[in-house]
């Protein structure tokens, strides 16, 4: 007979799904393919801390992209301020206006 071994992140989801109120363990497993029994001891489990969801083996890697984003738009939001800022020193220098300005 082969068993057949859950990771983490199904377990926790299994089981969050089981504390959902007016839902059952019964036809949680049910609708999973496993045993009630395991489920209630994975449910057993997560209320005693020993299961928890692992994060993922890509977020790692996720989260260095998404922290190179962040620099590279942050270099880009200095450069267009700075940018902004001497386009406002022109036209203060040459006394241009944009249309609609009045004198006040």
């Amino acid at each position: 007979m082969k068993y057949r071994r859950y990771d983490d992140m199904f377990k926790v989801e299994a089981v969050e799904l089981a504390l959902q109120p007016d839902i059952q363990t019964q036809d949680v497993a049910a609708q999973l393919g496993i045993h009630p029994f395991m489920l209630s001891r994975w449910k057993k489990e997560y209320r005693e801390g020993r299961l928890m969801a692992k994060p993922s083996k890509g977020s790692g890697a996720e989260a260095a992209e998404l922290r190179r984003q962040i620099r590279q738009l942050e270099r880009d939001n200095r450069k267009l301020n700075e940018e902004n800022e001497i386009l406002k020193e022109a036209r203060r220098f040459f006394g241009q206006r944009r249309p609609g300005d009045t004198d006040s």
